[in-house]
């Protein structure tokens, strides 16, 4: 048997007969569509049938004549289109835009209805003849031939352009039919709508509004002038929303910023009786957040704002910080640096939206003025003393926290903090040896702020203050538990026992006590100096109260709350009728200058005076006689005789305070300059002053001058040498 049979396939072909097609096939069958497509313009399209008119144009593309049909389209489109132009440009006034809107609104439906009739052309033809789709190329000749005739072009444009101008200037337009023309430009494209409407609307608005802002600037203070500028910018946003396209906004918004703020800024805040300042001082907060909001909107406007108001507020710092009468009083004059600072915190945090810029602004102009004053950290730290001693009595917790955020904010502005360091110190010493503060917690409270803003070293000793406050109570208590009841009917006796160094430096002065005083004063030394070793006492009588029963006559009994001079000069009448100063001077061995104003306090204090001076005078001679005063009354029972000081510093004191500030800084300018030098190694001289200045700013602005003076006492000390071939240049000797 031979191989397998081979298996035959076979294939059916299509019968192959020529057909014969009518040679005016194409004609005739364009002749029906444009036939159509007249009808359609002519709004006789009822009676089409739109399935024999898509047949037709099927099968022109099917047999090869679609550019003929879409030549004939064109053809057909713009002989419609030119009849439209026509009847355009004969439409007259108001007529003219209603006519190219309704003749759009007709070409627009006439496309929809002729796209769906050609739609195998558009997915066929157009594509593989690169042509435009029949909607685009209707929307391309009504471009052409309607929006670019040089009969309605201008015309178009100065229509829109007046009506937009009547609208500004209240008169009402027909907004439904502006927002259907100037979507058209849109449809039409983006170039149409910017190139024959936006530039030029944008062109004419600019000079609107540059006319119309100088005509607001001559006749309006600033206050009205801005708020018809805001009024101008919220109409035109609506403007938008109406009728324009919103890609418009941004640009007619920047045009009106331009011509009505930023040209005019200067004038505008400086203007005279009106301005910015004007706002400040009057408060004027609704004008004040308008101006902010209005140029944050334009380049350098808040810098414009901020500068001004800088220059105010250094103005009026400096005018305040240096008026005499303001600083007679330094707890009245902290007050209104105070009640100035809240005041331009509220304008920044209501009118400026808290923004940083006007918070440095103020941050700066207050650190500018208060340093003009060398006694403002003397005052702040009177005006806590104040506070804490009887300010905020009564007061709650939220309130005296709220003081010292305040006071701490001031404090932040000064560039010696060092110096209010020192006569914190002093205040506090006072208020805690005198027992006469409000609240032990707001003491601490302000210390720990002091703290969290310099650092531990700052407030170390004012800690240790209080730690030997809390020491003495449990010393006081132990002397007295070892006593046994041995005091009997004696004088009891208080002492705080003060460490030497953190507390304030006072000269050791001569006070001869009273027996009954030294008898106590004695047994308590020896208890304290048998339960410490290596210690030593000095009595600061200077910083002592005591409180004195006296008896005046008809039997009235009092009890005198007095310092410890006050306490010694008093119980010299226990033995006499009279003494003169001469006698109470030699008898307490108290300095001249402390007795005269604690005789002072005794004698010449109405409702005060325990004491009777021979001749009457306010101030005390040395030639003058003091008596028991027994006609003196009071409806109090108990008494507190003050002494007579200034609440401020002498020019002595003040200059011996400075003198030890500045002698309390060279160490610390010194400490500074190893650390640098040590890390660095070499170094010129005017980085170490840059280096020196910054690391101490957080306690003192140094001097250049000084910080030059302890350079050359530490290359005296072998501590620096400079260099052998550059003077300026300094090595860290180890």
């Amino acid at each position: 048997m031979s191989g397998m049979q081979k298996k035959k396939t076979s294939k059916i072909e299509p019968f192959k007969q020529r057909v014969e097609n009518d040679p005016n096939y194409s004609e005739k069958a364009w002749k029906v569509l444009e036939h159509a497509i007249h009808e359609i313009y002519n709004h006789n399209a009822s009676g089409l049938s739109f399935e024999e008119l898509y047949r037709n144009a099927y099968h022109m593309v099917l047999h090869k004549f679609g550019e003929k049909l879409y030549g004939g389209l064109v053809s057909t489109l713009t002989f419609h289109l030119l009849k439209i132009a026509k009847s355009i440009e004969a439409a007259q006034g108001p007529f003219f835009l209603e006519e190219i809107n309704r003749k759009w609104d007709e070409h627009n439906k006439a496309l929809q209805m002729i796209r769906d009739i050609l739609m195998y052309m558009d997915r066929t033809y157009v594509p593989s003849a690169g042509k435009t789709t029949v909607y685009e190329l209707g929307l391309n000749l009504w471009r052409d031939i309607i929006i670019h005739s040089s009969k309605i072009q201008i015309r178009l444009l100065d229509t829109l352009l007046d009506l937009i101008h009547r609208e500004r200037t209240c008169e009402v337009i027909n907004r439904g039919l502006m927002r259907n023309v100037i979507k058209m430009l849109s449809d039409l494209g983006s170039s149409v709508y910017q190139e024959d409407f936006e530039k030029q609307f944008l062109n004419a608005s600019s000079n609107f509004y540059a006319g119309e802002s100088q005509e607001f600037i001559e006749s309006c203070d600033c206050g009205e002038y801005l708020k018809r500028a805001e009024r101008r910018l919220n109409e035109e946003v609506e403007r938008v929303s109406h009728y324009l396209n919103p890609s418009t906004e941004k640009r007619i918004t920047k045009v009106v910023e331009k011509e009505m703020i930023e040209n005019h800024m200067q004038r505008l805040v400086h203007m005279e009786n009106s301005g910015l300042v004007i706002m400040l001082i009057n408060d004027k907060f609704e004008d004040l957040r308008r101006i902010y909001n209005l140029f944050c909107r334009v380049p350098s406007g808040l810098t414009s704002i901020a500068d001004v108001m800088i220059s105010y507020l250094r103005q009026t710092g400096k005018k305040l910080v240096t008026d005499p009468d303001k600083l007679k009083d330094p707890v009245e004059f902290v007050q209104l640096l105070l009640d100035e600072r809240d005041k331009h915190d509220e304008i920044i945090t209501q009118a400026f939206n808290n923004d940083k810029t006007f918070q440095n602004a103020l941050n700066s102009s207050f650190e500018y003025f208060i340093n003009l004053n060398s006694r403002s950290p003397e005052f702040i730290s009177l005006f806590i003393d104040d506070k804490l001693r009887k300010g905020l009595k009564g007061v709650s917790e939220e309130d005296v926290e709220n003081v010292l955020d305040k006071v701490m904010m001031l404090f932040r502005y000064l560039q010696e903090k060092d110096v209010f360091e020192k006569y914190y110190k002093q205040h506090l010493a006072k208020r805690l040896l005198s027992g006469k503060t409000v609240s032990e917690d707001a003491e601490r409270s302000l210390i720990v702020k002091l703290k969290t803003e310099c650092g531990y070293q700052f407030t170390s000793k004012l800690e240790g203050m209080f730690t030997d406050m809390k020491t003495s109570e449990d010393t006081m208590q132990g002397f007295y538990a070892s006593q046994f009841g041995d005091v009997g009917d004696g004088p009891v006796l208080s002492v705080h026992v003060l460490t030497t160094g953190s507390w304030p430096t006072q000269p050791t002065t001569a006070c001869n006590l009273p027996t009954e005083i030294l008898c106590v004063c004695e047994k308590f030394r020896a208890y304290y100096l048998g339960t410490h070793t290596g210690r030593r006492l000095s009595w600061q009588t200077s910083m002592g109260t005591a409180d004195l029963k006296a008896t005046f006559g008809n039997g009235h009994k009092h009890e005198l709350n007095v310092s410890t001079y006050q306490m010694c000069v008093l119980m010299l009448f226990n033995t006499s009728e009279r003494l003169t100063y001469r006698e109470i001077e030699q008898a307490t061995e108290i300095t001249p200058a402390d007795l005269k104003r604690c005789l002072q306090s005794l004698a010449c204090v109405r409702g005060k005076n325990v004491l009777r001076k021979d001749p009457m005078s306010r101030d005390i001679a040395e030639y003058d006689t003091f008596y028991f005063n027994d006609r003196f009354s009071s409806k109090f029972f108990k008494v507190k005789i003050g002494t007579v000081a200034a609440q401020r510093e002498s020019e002595p004191e003040k200059q011996e305070t400075r003198q030890k500030v500045e002698e309390d800084r060279k160490p610390q300018i010194e400490a500074a300059i190893v650390r640098i030098m040590k890390s660095r190694r070499v170094l010129d001289h005017n980085n170490i002053v840059t280096e020196v200045t910054k690391q101490l700013q957080s306690r003192f602005l140094s001097n250049p001058a000084v910080i030059k003076k302890r350079i050359e006492s530490l290359i005296e000390r072998e501590f620096l040498e400079r260099d052998k071939t550059d003077r300026k240049l300094y090595r860290y000797l180890a």
